[in-house]
């Protein structure tokens, strides 16, 4: 049985490596942040704009304690999963937690181009979304340190460094 859980801050390639690992492996992969707008017919901006960050927080750890029974699973959270409740203790429990890490400039690179569908980036200089990463990873810098390995995220930007990052991620979990 494996259930691996990948944490870090958005844009740090989660997704990206979860999906083509899942796949190199045969196991189920889900990304926790569409596996609520599934179950709740809602976009996560709307569920945050309706209900407020506290409700959506109540409503993520639900969502996570359900697909954290799964097995034979890789899950990419979302960015501040890690950050609330006692979520990475009990994702340790669980299974492997990855901490995908990615530098300021990589974040920033990768967040400049979506930034119009991120509610709070939209409006914001270059500069200021450069002050603004660095504070936030900074702050969660401590949950996201919990995690059982952490994984150089920085080159997730061909086909080949996803291959690659695929396999270094394997040897890392030794499977």
């Amino acid at each position: 049985m494996v259930r691996i859980f990948l944490i870090g801050y958005m844009c740090s390639g989660k997704t990206t490596l979860g999906r083509a690992f899942a796949l190199k492996m045969g196991l189920q992969f889900i990304d926790l942040d569409w596996y609520i707008e599934g179950r709740f017919h809602k976009t996560v901006k709307q569920i945050f704009a309706e209900m407020g960050e506290e409700a959506f927080r109540k409503m993520e750890r639900k969502m996570l304690l359900e697909v954290g029974e799964f097995e034979d699973v890789m899950i990419a959270t979302g960015g501040g999963t890690a950050c609330f409740y006692d979520n990475v203790q009990y994702m340790n429990q669980q299974g492997q937690t990855v901490y995908m890490k990615a530098d300021v400039d990589t974040l920033y690179d990768r967040l400049e181009i979506g930034k119009t569908k991120r509610p709070l980036l939209m409006h914001m200089s270059g500069e200021e979304m450069k002050a603004f990463i660095s504070e936030q990873l900074a702050k969660r810098e401590q949950f996201y340190a919990q995690a059982t390995y952490v994984f150089d995220s920085n080159c997730l930007e061909s086909r080949e460094q996803i291959d690659k990052s695929v396999e270094e991620l394997r040897q890392l979990l030794g499977l």
